[in-house]
């Protein structure tokens, strides 16, 4: 796997950042391909991803186990129908051992640095292990994977435990102590409930109230885990079903948004299950339509914030003087440890500050006025780089793995086409293409929910732009995603330096003499 000569750095094919699900699946479709001359560069010391990072109490997926998972790569035995993370770790550690990945693994080996040689046509990485270069770098950090701590007045001072709900503190226990949770997101509606019985105090700081829907997880059976694993197809059925119950819910969320009234209605009911007092129902209800942000699951959240040693500040932190956390409103609250669920750098991901490209710029500052890239995967500017999970290719009610597989599939056919050109040679995504796209997606954001439903989320960058969420079904994503369309590349060869249009390059075959793209099996669609 790669080659090293006397006094030079080491070369591969395909460098691959990550090794979580779009790190590892890049790794496995490689293989696939017959590509073996790669590297999984994983800045951690074992793989997983969010699913190692985010390890706090009550941590699981809000999408269902038979959903989370790779279609190739299929697993009977989840132990629940919303699986946790110890379990979804787990099965991402079988697929590293599965496909034969460790050797092409590189853990503790973060990138610090990525430049595009314009005159070798190839990447040079450095790395906290040593440097490197590779023809094709493949980016699969993940837009969850660097959290997000608030600038608060007073909070370098506070004299107890501080802490990030990614990077959670195992070794500080948090029985019989007053606790702060910051923030009222996904992670934060696990931990309140987890964590409540135990804590003396818990104070729950929400700026923003969540729409919250039960989550009917339970056991899977060992009857039903024998069904999957001796008769597949039933495995492949439960799959399919819930893809195509998410599929059918999308345009209420892209072109219907008033559909969700009756959505709301179920939340509301679910809230006054659990929830007695009317004004404490009152700071818990949204103001802004559902879905605008991600509609959150839990039966457990409303019992623990009805429980007589749990506090609801419908205020964000504002100071910190010493151990008392002061609200906006003027709240204020004595601690010992403050729990921080205020999310990850989406927007504005720590690794474009590393990769510089053509111009000598940054991929931050070619994203300034706004993350943009081609089909989601690759950006003008810089040439033989894809990124799994890029800018718009976010869900808001299904799996990502189906959005990972596809983004696959048009990674493949982006290293079949490079064959194709032969010889040393780079794809360069023409700016008048990653425009032309993003047009498009953002003219059909414009009726989403997201966009009209009168809140503020993650999903938008500072210019109040939606770079995150897909707006349409998975499948629809699939099919944009199946071929490269090499009329949206320049093509750039090392005799050239110079970027000339595919049609004219001599002895390229047109776009439909290339091979056609093996679509990975997918039950569901």
């Amino acid at each position: 796997m790669g080659e090293r000569e006397h006094g030079r750095r080491e070369h591969v094919r395909v460098a691959v950042i990550g090794s979580g699900f779009g790190g590892l699946g890049a790794a496995v479709r490689l293989r696939r391909e017959g590509i073996t001359d790669f590297v999984v560069l994983e800045r951690a010391g074992s793989v997983g991803g969010t699913w190692r990072d985010n390890s706090y109490p009550g941590c699981a997926c809000d999408v269902p186990s038979h959903l989370y998972s790779f279609s190739f790569a299929p697993n009977p035995d989840w132990p629940r129908t919303f699986s946790g993370q110890p379990a979804i770790r787990a099965y991402l550690e079988r697929v590293a051992d599965t496909f034969g990945l460790r050797r092409h693994i590189r853990l503790d080996s973060e990138v610090l640095l990525m430049r595009w040689d314009a005159d070798a046509l190839h990447w040079e990485i450095e790395t906290a292990s040593g440097e490197l270069t590779a023809d094709v770098v493949v980016s699969a950090t993940g837009p969850l994977s660097d959290p997000k701590m608030p600038d608060i007045p007073g909070l370098a001072q506070f004299p107890g435990k501080v802490f990030h709900s990614a990077r959670w503190d195992h070794d500080y226990d948090l029985a019989g102590k007053r606790v702060a949770m910051i923030g009222t997101g996904a992670s934060a509606i696990q931990i309140v409930p987890a964590i409540a019985p135990d804590v003396e105090r818990l104070t729950l700081f929400q700026r923003t109230p969540p729409w919250v829907m039960p989550r009917t997880d339970r056991a899977i059976t060992t009857a039903e885990r024998w069904l999957h694993r001796q008769l597949p197809f039933t495995r492949a059925a439960r799959r399919g079903l819930l893809w195509g119950i998410r599929e059918l819910q999308v345009s209420a969320f892209t072109k219907r948004p008033n559909q969700l009234g009756l959505v709301e209605s179920l939340a509301k009911a679910n809230m006054a299950r659990s929830i007695k007092d009317p004004e404490l129902r009152a700071r818990l209800t949204p103001s802004y339509r559902i879905g605008c942000k991600r509609i959150l699951l839990s039966s457990e959240y409303y019992p623990a914030l009805a429980r007589p040693n749990v506090d609801l500040v419908a205020s964000g932190l504002k100071e910190v003087r010493g151990s008392v956390l002061v609200a906006a409103d003027g709240t204020e609250t004595e601690v010992d440890a403050i729990v921080f669920g205020t999310g990850f750098h989406v927007t504005d991901m720590p690794i474009a500050d590393r990769v510089v490209g053509v111009e000598g710029r940054t991929l931050a500052e070619e994203w300034k006025g706004g993350m943009q890239s081609l089909r989601g995967a690759t950006a003008a500017g810089f040439p033989n780089l894809m990124t799994i999970i890029g800018p718009n290719t976010g869900l808001g009610n299904s799996s990502m793995i189906l959005m990972i597989e596809s983004q696959l599939n048009y990674m493949a056919d982006y290293l079949r086409q490079l064959g194709v050109l032969g010889g040393k040679v780079a794809l360069a995504a023409r700016p008048s293409a990653v425009n032309r796209w993003n047009r498009q997606v953002q003219a059909r954001m414009e009726r989403t929910v997201w966009n009209t439903g009168g809140c503020t989320s993650w999903y938008l960058d500072e210019q109040g732009r939606n770079t995150t969420v897909w707006p349409g079904t998975t499948g629809e994503f699939r099919k944009e995603t199946r071929a490269v369309d090499l009329a949206e590349y320049e093509v750039v060869r090392v005799r050239d330096r110079e970027p000339v249009a595919a049609a004219g390059v001599a002895g390229t075959p047109a776009p439909a003499a290339a091979p056609a793209v093996g679509a990975v099996e997918e039950g569901a669609a």
